[in-house]
C-alpha cells in the first residue's frame, strides 16, 4: 500500500487540509474556488495521485496560494526514494499547446509564464513548497482557460512519470538526507 501524506495549514486567512497518495487519480476537492477545484481534479487524474483537498478562506488569492503551498508539500511527501524524478509532456487543448518539464529532485525553481497572474503564482508556490523544478512553455493559445488547464494536465503527466518508483536513486549524489533541528 502506498503511503499517504497529510498536510494541514491554518492561518488567519485560510484553513487547508490536503491528503495525497500515489494511486489512480481519484480527487475529492472543495476549495470554494470552482476553477481551482477543476484544475486540481485534472491534476489528480493525469498524475495518478489520489488527492483530497478542503480549503476555506477570506480571499480567492489567499486560497489559491495556500492550496498550492499545501498541495506541494503533500505531493513532496509521497515522492519515492527511487523515483524516476523527471517528467516531460506537451498537451494540446483546442487552440492551446503547452509543455511542462519537471524535476522532482529537491531543487525549487519555476519558469513560466502562463497567462494568468493567479495561476502563475500557483505554479511558483507549488514548486517552492514541493521543492520541484518546473518549466512551462506555452507554444500557442488564445483562451486563458485552455492554456492554464493544459498546463495543469501537462504537470499531471509529468508527476506520473517522475513519481514512478524505479528502485534506483536517480542522482550522482546518491540518496540525499537533510535534517533540521536545533543545535
Amino acid at each position: 500500500m502506498n503511503p499517504t501524506s497529510v498536510v494541514e495549514r491554518a492561518t488567519k486567512e485560510t484553513t487547508i487540509r490536503v491528503e495525497a497518495r500515489i494511486g489512480t487519480g481519484v480527487a475529492t476537492v472543495s476549495t470554494t474556488v470552482p476553477f481551482l477545484d477543476h484544475m486540481l481534479t485534472a491534476l489528480a487524474k493525469y498524475s495518478g495521485v489520489d488527492l483530497t483537498v478542503t480549503a476555506t478562506g477570506d480571499l480567492r488569492h489567499h486560497i489559491v496560494e495556500d492550496v498550492a503551498l499545501t498541495v506541494g508539500q503533500a505531493i513532496a511527501g509521497i515522492v519515492p526514494v527511487g523515483a524516476a524524478r523527471y517528467g516531460e509532456r506537451t498537451v494540446p487543448m483546442d487552440e492551446a499547446l503547452v509543455q511542462a518539464v519537471l524535476d522532482a529532485g529537491g531543487r525549487p525553481f519555476y519558469q513560466g509564464p502562463v497567462p494568468s497572474s493567479l495561476y502563475e503564482h500557483w505554479f511558483r508556490s507549488f514548486c517552492d513548497a514541493a521543492r520541484f523544478t518546473l518549466h512551462i512553455r506555452v507554444f500557442r493559445g488564445k483562451d486563458r482557460h485552455h492554456i492554464v488547464e493544459a498546463a495543469f494536465k501537462a504537470l499531471g503527466f509529468c508527476l506520473r512519470q517522475a513519481l514512478t518508483d524505479t528502485g534506483s536513486v536517480f542522482s550522482t549524489k546518491g540518496s540525499v538526507s537533510v535534517q533540521q533541528g536545533a543545535p
